[in-house]
């Protein structure tokens, strides 16, 4: 995906998502893209607003609408029904392509998982290819030796987020190597949602 492209989805979207790398989609037009975008301010309808909620996911997590589906069917199923969008978001922080760009490893979701699909990442001291993964509290996440120099050496001096809460550097003085300190919730999440809505999103067509 161009960065033209993921500008025109910011804007289309009204914010910046962190999860599509470089910042300042909004700094010059901060409407929707097209020859009526600035004048394209009317009200949503519940279902856009909804839409629009359910779209930040996506995008910022650089899920196809199948994928996202799928770990709402597991959220569900895990929390019984009961506040499945909290599950949700814990789990969607919790993937390991999520992990490696929350750490600072890359400045994108998509350099984020081609890090780990190329073999550049160790889950406890494992070498995995599978952005998906869902890690667990305790679990550590470091870059190869490889991956460690100049490769990741940009992103990790100039991360594109401060670090959350629920992650710390296994030692102080080293940021290629990091540890699953707790659950993430939506508090963790990295860019405004209405959660809500994207739970009456997928309540209205019976995932």
């Amino acid at each position: 995906m161009s960065h033209k492209t993921k500008y025109k989805i910011q804007r289309a979207l009204g914010l910046e998502l962190p999860g599509l790398g470089k910042p300042g989609a909004l700094d010059k037009r901060n409407y929707p893209p097209g020859q009526h975008g600035q004048s394209r301010r009317g009200k949503l309808s519940e279902y856009a607003l909804q839409l629009r909620e359910k779209q930040k996911v996506m995008f910022h997590y650089g899920l196809r609408e199948e994928q996202l589906r799928r770990f709402v069917r597991q959220s569900i199923a895990a929390s019984g029904g009961s506040n499945w969008i909290e599950q949700l978001l814990s789990l969607l922080e919790r993937r390991l392509d999520n992990v490696v760009f929350r750490l600072g490893f890359a400045r994108s979701m998509a350099a984020a998982r081609q890090l780990v699909s190329h073999g550049h990442v160790l889950l406890n001291g494992r070498a995995v290819n599978i952005g998906s993964m869902v890690v667990r509290v305790g679990d550590f996440i470091r870059l190869t030796e490889y991956a460690a120099g100049s490769m990741t050496e940009p992103a990790r001096s100039n991360p594109r987020l401060t670090l959350p809460s629920y992650l710390q550097f296994a030692m102080p003085e080293n940021n290629t190597h990091g540890r699953v300190l707790s659950v993430p919730g939506s508090i963790h999440v990295p860019f405004e949602l209405n959660a809500k809505q994207v739970a009456e999103y997928y309540a209205q067509r019976g995932v």
